[in-house]
């Protein structure tokens, strides 16, 4: 419909406002391949380009449910938004859906104003590191575990072996540095609209309610509304979507892109597939979803 407006003469072209509007969904891991789709800034750069790239548009709008993630990728996409919306001038609007806790969160602190419903999650300032130990269970197997290294700490937090006090104070350094950084994000983002309680950088979350009682947000409201409500009853939202292939669809492989791959290469997207799918859920359930 857009391309059919552009053909047509000026005079009867309708002057409408049109606000790109871009979806972050999903858990924020970096990598991710034809069989799990992870959302990083290597799979949202073009749609962020493309969003920005719409000179007669004022602001552009984010659509975000995301439980978090990696931290390194939240901060990458959270600079890329804020560097745009400089160098092209542009208001940034971010509508929370279910949740942005975490690096979700951190996503949401580029917009100039965050809107949310009121039973949307918010928060979880914080960092997390998990895993597992199993120091004993190749004793009971019957294996034995040869690891060879050059510089002691290269095996730390080995999982087959015993946890070392030291491993775990190098660790919750590592994390009380990175804390650092997204909490000075949040306070620079949301500067004064903050109410600083005993509880707000703990990694605690709230319903979008409660976090715009503590300044999280600006106000409850869904996208359509808002954006009808600051640009005019007849605003038009623009949904930018990633490049179709040549039959209509993504470009994902189909069943010709699989027979291509020998099995070794199947078993082994479908394992990471797999892997990625359990921690992703993780991360949602954290927040009941």
């Amino acid at each position: 419909m857009r391309r059919l407006k552009k053909l047509l003469p000026k005079k009867f072209r309708s002057e409408n406002v049109e606000i790109p509007v871009v979806r972050l969904h999903g858990a924020i891991m970096s990598g991710g391949n034809q069989f799990s789709r992870n959302l990083n800034l290597a799979s949202v750069a073009t749609l962020l380009d493309k969003a920005f790239s719409d000179k007669k548009a004022p602001a552009v709008a984010f659509s975000i449910n995301s439980p978090g993630g990696s931290p390194v990728q939240s901060r990458m996409i959270y600079s890329r938004i804020r560097q745009l919306a400089e160098e092209k001038d542009k208001k940034v609007l971010m509508f929370v859906e279910d949740v942005a806790a975490s690096g979700g969160y951190m996503i949401a602190c580029a917009g100039d104003e965050i809107y949310v419903d009121p039973s949307s999650i918010v928060g979880s300032i914080g960092v997390i590191s998990g895993g597992f130990g199993f120091p004993e269970l190749l004793k009971k197997i019957g294996v034995e575990r040869r690891v060879y290294t050059a510089g002691k700490n290269k095996s730390t937090l080995d999982p087959f072996q015993p946890e070392k006090k030291a491993d775990i104070e190098r660790l919750k350094k590592l994390q009380l540095e990175i804390h650092d950084v997204f909490i000075d994000m949040v306070k620079t983002s949301r500067g004064d609209k903050l109410v600083d309680t005993v509880d707000l950088f703990t990694g605690e979350f709230w319903t979008g309610i409660e976090g715009k009682e503590r300044g999280l947000v600006d106000d409850i409201g869904d996208l359509r509304s808002v954006l009808k409500d600051k640009f005019g009853e007849k605003t038009e939202m623009n949904l930018i979507s990633a490049k179709r292939g040549i039959f209509g669809g993504r470009p994902t492989p189909g069943i010709s892109g699989l027979t291509s791959m020998n099995g070794e290469m199947i078993a082994a997207g479908l394992s990471q597939g797999f892997a990625t799918t359990v921690e992703e859920r993780a991360l949602w359930a954290q927040y009941g979803l």
